[in-house]
Parts: structure tokens; sequence; C-alpha cells
């Protein structure tokens, strides 16, 4: 299936569900959720802001509700664009958790993209997160002038074969 709505364009797979929220011009966001209960996100924020202290409200607002989460400054490089953020470990319901925040500045927007599973699932649904994050990255280079670039195209073309 294929998302493509307030700015946002990617993948996902078509037994998720789509949630989506359209705040009025400070933020636009899509969430889908897999059948067991994962999700990925993104959202897209008014440029010119500093990445950092995005990821880092979202990983105080998980702490606040998780005590015992542990979290882990983490990059991810894609085309050669740097993706910033945390990787983070908690329990929810007696159960492990597993969930990435990763930030992206565009001179268009800041994207934060978040993604989260039960560890029992992580390592089977880790995969499809990284393809959704691929398609919309890619998506991002065919609008986005200082994201385009044939690493971009390419890359994305070897998720796709994947």
């Amino acid at each position: 299936m294929r998302f493509h709505r307030f700015g946002l364009a990617f993948d996902y797979p078509e037994n998720w569900v789509v949630d989506t929220d359209d705040s009025g011009g400070s933020h636009s966001a899509v969430t889908v959720y897999s059948p067991g209960g994962a999700f990925w996100s993104v959202s897209a924020h008014a440029p010119g802001g500093e990445p950092a202290i995005l990821a880092t409200a979202v990983v105080q607002q998980m702490r606040d509700e998780y005590r015992d989460l542990d979290s882990e400054p983490a990059v991810d490089t894609f085309a050669g664009h740097m993706l910033r953020g945390f990787d983070l470990n908690f329990y929810c319901l007696d159960l492990t958790n597993t969930a990435q925040v990763r930030t992206l500045a565009t001179p268009s927007a800041i994207y934060l993209v978040c993604c989260q599973a039960e560890d029992r699932e992580w390592e089977q649904i880790y995969p499809v997160f990284e393809a959704m994050k691929t398609s919309f990255i890619a998506s991002l280079a065919c609008t986005d002038t200082d994201l385009a670039s044939d690493d971009v195209h390419e890359a994305y073309a070897r998720k796709k074969r994947l």
C-alpha cells in the first residue's frame, strides 16, 4: 500500500491500519499499526528547529511513562544522510519493548520517525520498519532537492528488490 497525504509518502503493508493527524499547520503525523500491535510513525515539523531537541523530548515523554526506560544515542545513515536519535528499551505490561526515535532535517521540515514493537516481534518486524523508512526517505528525495541524489534512488531500488 502507499500512503500519500500531508506531504508525507511511504509504502506500508496492506494489512496494517493507518491513523492520521493533521494539526493544522504546526505538524502532520501518520502512524501505521501492525496486526500484532507494533507501530511505525512519521511526523513533519516546521523547519528551522533543532532536531536533537525534538528527539530528546520524545525520549523524555517516554521516560515519564516508563520509569525503567533505557536509551542510547543512535545514528542511521541512508544514502549519505544521517538520521540521529535514540534506541529505547523498556517494559510495558511485563513485556520488554524496543523502540527507535530518529530525526531528519531538511530545508522544508524536520521529520521525526519512530517505531516500536514488543521484543518477541522485533526481529521479524524490524525489516518492515526499515523498508517503510527507506520508502519515506526516497519519497523526500523526489520532492526535496537537497535530498535528491542518485545514492538515495539507488538505495531505495536495492531495498525494493530485497
